[in-house]
């Protein structure tokens, strides 16, 4: 059976000082409010790893990474490994974010590269995919996200695959205060479920997290969640307001 899952991007937002502060503010009203069954993973800017660790063992809630390079090891100037990651008690790392390939080059065969390492180091991938605005107005979303999905993750045997939550981030959703309705989530994520199937099995793709990500928030996440597919939400803007989160948490049906 699949998990429920809310997960927080904080992205590059906040001071050592602010992070502590928000952290223990998350931690003090889920243990407040509960959090149902749903799991809750936060993934502050890697300087606080360690301490959001920390305070997350302490609270019953996991911990991630934003990014982690595509190499072991080397010459990678201000950049941080899966081992690395893996070393704090770190144990999920989000990988493929558009804001990764769109600022930073990154591609499939890059990501493929990642989400491998991540796997060898006892990392949860949270695969994030997504079209932009263009791409589905030419209706060409599925095939971005049928290629995305199969070039950086089908080359998994089944056993590493079952590791995998995937995160579907409509790119025109991100930041924007436009979010994808209710039936455009859940379309797109029948579509992936589907291909999942295709590729692995009914029963594989039953039991993969797949995650809607793009202007989630407090308002709208009740009813995103609701939809069959739509089993949590990786969160953005909305992960960095403790109260918003904790609704956020709390918004399964």
């Amino acid at each position: 059976m699949r998990s429920k899952i809310v997960a927080g991007n904080w992205k590059m937002n906040t001071t050592f000082q602010e992070a502590e502060d928000l952290l223990y503010e998350i931690a003090d009203l889920l243990n407040e409010q509960g959090k149902g069954d749903a799991d809750v993973i936060i993934c502050p800017p890697s300087p606080y790893l360690e301490m959001a660790s920390d305070i997350g063992v302490e609270n019953d809630f996991f911990v991630g990474a934003q990014n982690a390079n595509d190499h072991e090891s080397g010459a990678f100037t201000g950049e941080i490994s899966a081992a690395m990651i893996s070393s704090m008690g770190i144990t999920h790392v989000i990988l493929g974010h558009s804001e990764r390939r769109t600022y930073y080059g990154e591609n499939d065969a890059i990501i493929k590269n990642k989400i491998d390492l991540a796997l060898k180091h006892e990392l949860v991938p949270i695969y994030c995919c997504g079209e932009v605005l263009a791409e589905r107005e030419k209706s060409n979303h599925f095939e971005v996200v049928r290629r995305q999905v199969s070039e950086a993750l089908f080359h998994l045997d089944k056993e590493a695959f079952s590791k995998i939550i995937i995160a579907y981030e409509p790119v025109w959703a991100i930041g924007t205060g436009v979010t994808a309705t209710p039936d455009q989530a859940q379309e797109m994520h029948a579509f992936i479920r589907g291909l999942i199937a295709t590729k692995y099995g009914d029963e594989t793709a039953a039991d993969t997290t797949i995650l809607y990500g793009g202007s989630c928030n407090a308002k709208n996440a009740a009813e995103l969640f609701s939809q069959a597919d739509v089993d949590g939400g990786l969160i953005g803007g909305a992960s960095l307001k403790a109260a918003d989160f904790v609704t956020i948490v709390n918004s399964f049906k």
